[in-house]
Order: C-alpha cells, then sequence, then structure tokens
C-alpha cells in the first residue's frame, strides 16, 4: 500500500528515484547499529541472563544496552545528517544538482528515524524473549500507515517530502510506540535507570555478539544497496523501478521467510540453552524445508501473475501502463529468488540460537563482495533486468552455502532432503506457473473485450485498466492454485504439507463457524 501511494503520487521518475536514494544513508546507519538485527544478538543473552540470575540481572542488562546504543545511534545521526550533502554526491554523482538536492534534503528528514529504530528494536527483542509479538507485528504496520497518510494528505504542500515526514513519524509511533504501548503491560521502562556504559561487561558483551552483524554485510542487507549504487548509473527510473518490484517480491518473502525466522529464533534459543541438541535440529530441518518449499511455490505464483499483478498494485495517478512493462519485467526475475531469500533469512537462525554470528556473518561479507562484479557486469549489459538477475544468482548462492555449512558445523539441515524437497516443489510450481501462464495469454484478448463492453465502451481499450487486470489476476491466480494445490498433495514433501493441511483445514473450520 505504501508504495501504491508512491507511485500514484509521483511515478516512476526522477522524484522517485530520489526518494529511494534518500533512505541509503539511514539504511547504512540501520546496518552498524544492527537494528535489524537487535534481537539475534540480544535474545540470546537476555534469556542467558533472565533463567541463570534472575530478572533484575536481566533488567539491567536491558537498561545498559538501550542507552547506550540509543546514545550512539544520535550521535550517528547527527553526524551523518551533517555530512549529508557530500554523501550523496559521493554515492550519486551521476543525478544532477536539483536531484542531489533533493536526495539530500529527504535524507535530513529521514535520519533521525533510526534513534527510534534502534531504542524499539530493543524493546521488541526483550518483548519476544518473553514471548509476546504484538509489537513486533504492528511496528511495521504503523510505520507505513503513517507514511501513506503523511505523502497522501500532504502531496499539496510536501510533495514527495511528505512521505519522507511520514517515515520519520511513523518510526516514532510503530517501531517505538507500539513496543513502548505492549511493554506497559510486562514491565515497565525507567528513564532513569538508563545508562551510557559502553565499557559494561554486560554491554561488552552483547557488542561481542553483535559486531559480525554491523561490521559484515549479506546480500539480504546489500543487494537493495548494490540496486541503488548500479542502477544510480543507468536511465532516469531505474532504481524507482527495482524498488517497485522489489516490495511486491518482499510480501511473499516476509511472508513465508521473515515472519517464521523471527518466530523460530526464540524457540531455537531456548532449545540450544536447555541442551535438546535433537529437537532443535529437527526444527531447523522442518524449517528449512517447509521454508524452501513455500518460496519455491510463492516465486512461481508471482512469475505469472507478474504483469497483471504490477498494472493492478500501480497503475494509476503519475505511474502510467507504459511504466508497467519494466517492473513487471523486473518482478518476473525477482520472484525466481524468493526460494533463496525465504531459506537465507532462515538459514542464519540456527547459528544466532547458538550465539555464532560470525561465520554466517563472514560468508555472507564473502558472497557480497565477489557479487560486486556480477552485479556491474549485468547492469551494464542487461541494465535494470541485469541488476535484478545478478540479486537474484547471489542470494541463491548464499542460501545454498549457509545451508551446507550449518550441515557441517551443526549436522542440520540434512541437504538431501532438502534438494528432494525443493525439486518436487519445483516441478509442480513450475507445471502449474506454465500452464496458468498459457491460459492467461489465450483468455487476455477475450478478457479485455468482454469488459470493454461491459464498461460501454466500443474499443478494447475502454476497459478500466484496474478491471481488466483485476480478471487477469484473479484468472491467473485460480488456475494456478487449481493445478498446484493437487499437485503438490500427492507429490509434495512431507512438512510441508502437513502445514498446509493443517492451514486448510483451520480455514476450513473459520469458515464452516462464520457461516
Amino acid at each position: 500500500m505504501r508504495e501504491i501511494a508512491l507511485a500514484a503520487q509521483v511515478g516512476r521518475g526522477p522524484q522517485a528515484d530520489a526518494y529511494n536514494a534518500a533512505f541509503q544513508l539511514p539504511d547504512l546507519l540501520n546496518h552498524i547499529l544492527a537494528t535489524a538485527a537487535l534481537s539475534v544478538a540480544f535474545i540470546p543473552l537476555y534469556r542467558r541472563a533472565l533463567e541463570r540470575d534472575g530478572e533484575a540481572s536481566a533488567r539491567a542488562f536491558f537498561h545498559t544496552v538501550l542507552g547506550t546504543l540509543t546514545a550512539l545511534a544520535a550521535l550517528a545521526a547527527v553526524l551523518l545528517f551533517v555530512f549529508a550533502e557530500p554523501l550523496i554526491a559521493l554515492q550519486f554523482g551521476s543525478f544532477p544538482p536539483e536531484q542531489q538536492a533533493l536526495t539530500v534534503r529527504l535524507t535530513r528528514i529521514v535520519l533521525p528515524a533510526q534513534i527510534f529504530f534502534v531504542a524499539g528494536g530493543l524493546l521488541r527483542a526483550r518483548l519476544m524473549a518473553h514471548g509476546r509479538f504484538a509489537a513486533q507485528a504492528a511496528a511495521p504496520l504503523i510505520y507505513n500507515l503513517c507514511i501513506i497518510a503523511f505523502g497522501l494528505l500532504g502531496a499539496e504542500a510536501l510533495g514527495v517530502a511528505g512521505f519522507a515526514w511520514g517515515a520519520l513519524v511513523g518510526a516514532a509511533l510503530g517501531p517505538l510506540g507500539a513496543a513502548l504501548w505492549e511493554a506497559r503491560w510486562r514491565f515497565a521502562i525507567r528513564l532513569r535507570r538508563l545508562r551510557f556504559a559502553p565499557r559494561d561487561p554486560g554491554f561488552l558483551r552483547f557488542a561481542a555478539l553483535a559486531l559480525p552483524l554491523l561490521a559484515g554485510v549479506t546480500l539480504l542487507t546489500v543487494d537493495e544497496w548494490f540496486d541503488r549504487w548500479f542502477g544510480g548509473a543507468l536511465e532516469t527510473g531505474a532504481i524507482a523501478t527495482l524498488i517497485f518490484a522489489r516490495r511486491l517480491m518482499q510480501a511473499p518473502v516476509g511472508l513465508v521467510g521473515q515472519a517464521v525466522g523471527t518466530a523460530a529464533l526464540p524457540a531455537l534459543s531456548r532449545l540450544h540453552e536447555q541442551g535438546r541438541s535433537a529437537e532443535l535440529a529437527a526444527l531447523v530441518q522442518r524449517t528449512m524445508q517447509v521454508v524452501l518449499s513455500l518460496g519455491v511455490l510463492a516465486g512461481s505464483w508471482l512469475w505469472c501473475a507478474a504483469e497483471p499483478l504490477v498494472r493492478l498494485v500501480y497503475v494509476r495517478g503519475a505511474f502510467s501502463l507504459q511504466d508497467a512493462a519494466p517492473v513487471a519485467a523486473a518482478l518476473q526475475i525477482f520472484a525466481l529468488a524468493i526460494p533463496g531469500w525465504a531459506l537465507q533469512t532462515v538459514a542464519v537462525r540456527p547459528f544466532y540460537a547458538r550465539g555464532d554470528t560470525w561465520r554466517p556473518m563472514l560468508l555472507g561479507s564473502a558472497v557480497a563482495l565477489l557479487a560486486i562484479p556480477l552485479y556491474a557486469a549485468l547492469s551494464r549489459s542487461a541494465g535494470v533486468n541485469g541488476l535484478a538477475g545478478a540479486g537474484a544468482i547471489a542470494i541463491s548462492a548464499n542460501a545454498l552455502f549457509s545451508a551446507a555449512l550449518a550441515r557441517r558445523l551443526h549436522g542440520a539441515p540434512r541437504l538431501l532432503p532438502l534438494g528432494f524437497g525443493f525439486a518436487r516443489s519445483a516441478v509442480v510450481s513450475a507445471t502449474a506457473a506454465l500452464f496458468a501462464a498459457w491460459l492467461h495469454g489465450q483468455c487476455a484478448p477475450w478478457l479485455q473485450t468482454a469488459l470493454a463492453n461491459f464498461a460501454a465502451g466500443s474499443a478494447p481499450s475502454a476497459a478500466p485498466i484496474w478491471l481488466l487486470a483485476l480478471a487477469e489476476t484473479g484468472l491467473v491466480s485460480a488456475v494456478w492454485f487449481a493445478v498446484a494445490l493437487p499437485l503438490f498433495a500427492g507429490f509434495g514433501d512431507a512438512p510441508t504439507r502437513a502445514l498446509l493441511t493443517r492451514a486448510l483445514l483451520q480455514i476450513a473450520g473459520l469458515l464452516r463457524r462464520r457461516g
């Protein structure tokens, strides 16, 4: 919904490129402070303090980490704010002067939001350590709703800057505000207890665990950086094309990979702390197998639905029908990366649960560095689609290497069942996608004519774009599900079949009760 609002207001042109480029420095700060991975480093240490030393020790550890990291975030945000202009010029030198100036202005609006991300991330990590996930679920929803509201309501007065102001306000109300709201039921936050103590032994243990997460990089983070850097040297709208396509791809990745990985980490950490190695290995095997199979299925559906889906989601306002074609082409390539994205998100969790952040980060950093020539070469030879393809290749390789390293060090996952599950899902997915794409090609002209007549237009072009796109997306999805689900029920891997069966039974039961 956020990207729909942005596309409608600013389209796929230089303002959209500037807005997306404005997040480069904030994202870098976010990475340096390990905001995205705070729970990974914090939860195992907090759980250890809670179980071994009691509530008071865990509370003191939390307040020390929170006070120290928040102060560092504020200092870093001020420095980047001051030096934003030369840093933007260094990274996006191919932007015209007015586009660089807009990028600098938007960057300075968004930068303070990282302070709220740090404080809120630690508070949500503490809540998750106690089995509470409501704030973690609500934070991105509130954040994005604020961006949408400010972007639409402030369109006339602020232009694209309205979306940036929405990101700042949303970070305060979502990542931090939702955590404060939920925490009031579980524990009180006392500002007087906050400590800036970078030499505290507890903070040093946290820093040692988090250091690989901020010193190293993985393609889960830098793939988007590469798209901005290399895309900035391509034609106007290249960055926006990649970002619009990426956001649609990230929806199934978030559902299949991020959500499962976030929920699994506390359980994996608990099993490791309790020494239940066999159960830990079994959970890792099941989780990776299910995530990989669901990722293949999701990527297959998105590949065949990409073209009508992009028209349905984005074509309105400043985003024209001509803008949809390049975004759909990039989305089809991104769809092939969904299994790798989802698996990589989960494959690192067994390492984090054991307090091992160095090895997965070293592996991820090596793959990211080795992939730079691939991004450069494919962006020169194939432009936007080349960058999308480079990301798909690199993230898939990273996920495979991470699973293999986990097998070598921890004994799980077993790669042969993982490979068989992937092969089964791939056969089912390819069959469903090809059949749905073929039928879509056969029926699209008929749908266009029928909808044009329904809309009382004499020419096919009279059919409303959104109505035709909705009909085509529905057709593709219905055919894909009609083919994929029965095939998977017969040939899919057992853990994923069991999960899907339970889900369908729960949905059927819910519908029966509602009926």
